[in-house]
């Protein structure tokens, strides 16, 4: 029994043991499941992805179930695109090297710059070149992994759509793709450091610069070489990137601006002047002179200069390309309002004085003719060619329309009344003085080639002494009206005084000049006499009837005493006083314009009239001063007497103005008109 219990408690021993070690494996299960529980849900994710990749996995070991020959043969179509696709990189890299100094400021290290600039477009001209061979050896791999099957489809058109994104980047042409816009970025320093260079070194021309001669003046270049030097090396590279239009467009505008500015201390406002303020005769003088020197400036000094600098600057482009700048530079700076000012100045009104400003306009033209040649001769000048033609055109049909004109004009004023002062009428002073402006040594050769251009435009015969004949033709037109005009007075002695004044004026204002040389000295003395002549005939008749009212007759012999001879002394004395009166109130009113005419022929009239006067009076004035009416008849002193007479003559200043003679190149006076009307010759 003890062993029997003993037995059992041993069999109980055993199972609780096992129960034991079933529960801690059964514990142990439990963790392990609960383990791989936790594993298997941190896997879910996982075989999810890879359940997304499978079919990625399964394109990429599709060539290893590729045939084997294309699986060969793929090796070398991609080993062919490798070369070119590594180069292409490499030279990517090296562009992106470059980029530091690029965008750094050219100014310091100009030649630096354009050396770093050059790799740059090397660089690409070497992507624009090889990135094609690369494209195109890709597509050919594509084409044959499609051909044979040895790519997924996706992964296939992938590769399609890459490509056909490089292909048009290729074919847009623009090297912004290549360089990331690298290259515009350096060309625009470039053209900003252009501009600097000109801008700094551009400066104004002084107005103290030497007079100019009658000779071209050739500046020298306005800008240091090596300005000009650096001008070249920043244009060869612009130039070879497509950029020269907008180098001349900067070019132009700074020294377009340079230019205008030196004309600007010219004061050249009046080129802007209205045809109507042409109209002013007072302002043509002025303005058309100082138009020549202006102009002769101009052409000769700043826009030779602007010549020579063009051929310097882009003398390696081609003759086109600098006469172009050139052309545009002029245009700007201001030629044409040049040019504009005289063809405005041609469409005034016409006037005698208008043909000397003409001839102005012409020579000054004529002076410049070699350097408008050579300056403005080429085909992109053909603005200004066609203005100057123009204005040339205009000067010579206008000179020669007005120059015909004198003739025709002097003939029309024949008809018009003589001065009523019996001054010289502004016909014959004018005209005297214009026509010997005419034959100087300024305008005769001027007017002479002006005369012979026309004609030859109308196909007329040349005649050698074109300019002298109408002259003279003139001039005796002038002869025929005074002789006229001498005609016309009511009055005899009012007609001596007007044919004394033009023939004194005549022979005095042309003796000597190349006038007066033309119609030579048998001419002016024929009128120095016919002065004379006149002179004589006035005296006679009329101041030297005076002195007969004073006769002594009687007065000797009168035996009638004192009383009866003061009667007679004071019927003398009354008919004297009288006739002097009216002849003093008469001629007052009249006009000798010559001082030394005037002074001379009032000293005769005192010695014709005074000393009978004198004696008359010392003799015979005694028998009436003591009488109460005395004042009635001896009514002037001697000296009085004497004043008068020596006041006769004289100018009114304030309705005729001065009367001195006329300096040489002075207006004519509007009395002559171009205009077919008979104006008034006074």
């Amino acid at each position: 029994m003890d062993q029997s219990a003993s037995g059992n408690d041993c069999k109980n021993n055993f199972c609780i043991d096992k129960l034991i070690a079933a529960r801690k494996s059964l514990k142990l299960s439990l963790e392990k499941s609960r383990t791989l529980g936790l594993a298997l849900e941190k896997a879910g994710p996982r075989l999810e992805e890879i359940n997304q990749r499978l079919p990625s996995l399964e394109a990429a070991v599709r060539p290893i179930r590729a045939d084997k020959d294309a699986l060969v043969a793929v090796g070398g179509h991609i080993n062919r695109a490798v070369g070119p696709a590594a180069a292409v990189l490499k030279v990517f890299d090296a562009v992106h090297g470059l980029e530091k100094s690029l965008l750094s400021d050219p100014t310091n290290d100009l030649p630096g710059y354009l050396s770093v600039l050059k790799r740059l477009e090397e660089a690409l001209r070497f992507l624009g070149d090889n990135c094609g061979l690369a494209i195109q050896w890709l597509e050919d791999i594509i084409e044959y992994l499609e051909d044979n099957r040895v790519v997924d489809g996706m992964y296939l058109s992938n590769l399609k759509t890459s490509l056909k994104g490089l292909r048009e980047l290729q074919n847009d042409g623009e090297r912004v793709h290549l360089d990331g816009g690298l290259l515009d970025a350096a060309l625009d320093k470039l053209e900003n450091e252009f501009r600097r260079l000109l801008t700094e070194h551009s400066v104004p021309l002084p107005m103290s610069a030497p007079s100019l001669g009658e000779q071209a003046c050739i500046a020298p270049s306005p800008l240091p070489v090596t300005v000009i030097q650096k001008l070249q090396a920043i244009l060869g590279r612009l130039i070879a990137n497509n950029r020269l239009e907008k180098c001349i467009t900067i070019y132009v505008e700074v020294r377009s601006s340079n230019v205008r500015a030196s004309l600007k201390a010219l004061d050249l406002d009046y080129l802007e002047i209205s045809i109507s303020e042409f109209n002013n005769v007072q302002s043509m003088e002025g303005y058309i002179e100082q138009w020549g020197k202006h102009l002769e400036f101009a052409v000769k000094h700043l826009f030779e200069a602007e010549f020579k600098l063009c051929n310097d600057v882009f003398e390696r482009i081609g003759l086109d390309v600098w006469m172009g700048c050139f052309a545009k530079i002029a245009a700007q700076a201001g030629i044409l309002a040049f040019l504009q000012f005289g063809s405005t100045f041609t469409e005034s009104k016409k006037e005698p004085i208008k043909l000397l400003k003409l001839l102005d306009i012409f020579s000054s033209l004529n002076k410049l003719r070699l350097d408008f040649n050579r300056l403005f001769g080429g085909t992109a000048c053909v603005e200004i060619q066609n203005l100057t033609r123009d204005l040339i055109k205009r000067v010579i049909d206008g000179a020669a329309e007005i120059f015909w004109e004198i003739f025709v004009q002097v003939e029309l004023q024949r008809q018009s009344p003589p001065p009523q002062d019996g001054s010289i009428p502004r016909l014959v002073s004018s005209i005297t003085d214009y026509c010997n402006e005419l034959l100087s040594d300024n305008y005769r050769p001027i007017l002479s080639q002006v005369l012979v251009i026309h004609q030859s435009w109308k196909q007329k015969k040349f005649q050698e002494m074109i300019l002298v004949n109408e002259v003279l033709k003139i001039i005796k037109a002038v002869d025929l009206n005074l002789e006229t005009w001498v005609k016309a007075y009511g009055d005899a002695t009012l007609s001596c005084v007007f044919a004394m004044n033009c023939h004194w004026h005549l022979y005095k204002h042309l003796k000597g000049t190349k006038l007066g040389e033309l119609m030579g000295d048998s001419w002016l003395k024929e009128h120095e006499e016919y002065k004379e002549y006149y002179s004589v005939i006035f005296l006679r008749e009329s101041w030297g009837k005076l002195p007969g009212h004073l006769s002594r007759e009687g007065l000797i012999l009168f035996s009638g005493g004192r009383a009866t001879a003061r009667d007679l002394v004071k019927k003398r004395l009354k008919t004297f006083n009288e006739a002097f009166d009216e002849m003093f109130r008469k001629q007052s009113v009249w006009v000798i314009p010559e001082r030394d005419l005037r002074q001379k022929t009032c000293q005769l009239i005192v010695q014709m009239v005074l000393p009978v006067y004198r004696s008359y009076m010392q003799t015979y004035g005694p028998l009436v001063e003591k009488d109460a009416s005395s004042s009635k008849y001896a009514k002037y002193t001697v000296q009085g007497l004497e004043q008068m007479l020596l006041s006769l003559f004289l100018p009114r200043r304030e309705r005729y103005g001065s009367f001195k003679g006329r300096p040489t190149g002075s207006k004519i006076d509007n009395g002559v008109d171009l205009r077919r009307t008979a104006s008034a010759v006074a």
